[in-house]
């Protein structure tokens, strides 16, 4: 076991919750993740514990609209008649009664009053949106991510953190994919150069108060 580069710590942390929108986790959803719903509890079971310490909790969502973007070359659902992530742009899921904006983060993990929810128009969560200066505002120091999809908005989102100096976290068992494999992969190389990868058990326990040691470890 390789020694951890950082020590992890909750009293320097926020938690960062990418991507977990109705057009993602959904059943049925233009852009279905289907393993990401399997993700929900153990995320609502973080979410849980960083509000009861006061952790600051930030959400972003993924955002498309009319004016078309390089990034609609691979995701074509993002275009008509889809719509995939527009604000405003309702649709009924197989596992929800009601009609739903498809934009909106899962009611599972509605955002609370105070919370910062940050809307992107691009993989990563920092580039061109109010992420970094939230944080540090909050003079956060370490980000614990979870969301949704492993291999591009939460890599993304790691790597621009670390660019930017912050001590990035990844919970292995609190992010998803649609390719059990880049999921896989990607966690390996994110705890190879980027980012202590453990799980969400040893973060609980961090902010339960519990003495715990997270791991350097690339496994999913």
């Amino acid at each position: 076991m390789s020694t951890p580069p950082f020590r992890v710590d909750a009293s320097s942390a926020a938690l960062v919750v990418v991507d977990l929108q109705n057009d993602f986790v959904r059943e049925g959803a233009p852009q279905e993740v289907a393993d990401a719903r399997a993700t929900l509890g153990t995320v609502g079971a973080l979410l849980e514990g960083a509000r009861s310490r006061g952790m600051p909790v930030f959400f972003t969502r993924y955002t498309a609209g009319p004016d078309t973007s390089h990034l609609g070359w691979f995701s074509p659902e993002c275009g008509p008649p889809s719509c995939s992530c527009w604000p405003g742009v309702v649709r009924q899921y197989g596992d929800r009664d009601l009609l739903l904006e498809g934009h909106e983060v899962v009611d599972e993990l509605t955002p609370r009053p105070g919370e910062v929810i940050v809307d992107k128009f691009g993989y990563g969560s920092f580039y061109n949106t109010i992420l970094e200066d939230a944080l540090r505002a909050a003079h956060v120091r370490q980000v614990w991510l979870v969301g949704t999809v492993t291999q591009i908005c939460v890599e993304e989102t790691a790597r621009e953190a670390f660019r930017r100096g912050f001590e990035v976290v990844v919970a292995a068992d609190g992010v998803s994919s649609f390719d059990p494999e880049l999921h896989r992969a990607t966690l390996k190389n994110l705890a190879a150069k980027f980012a202590i990868v453990t799980e969400s058990s040893t973060l609980s326990a961090l902010l339960d108060g519990r003495d715990a040691v997270a791991t350097k470890s690339g496994n999913a």
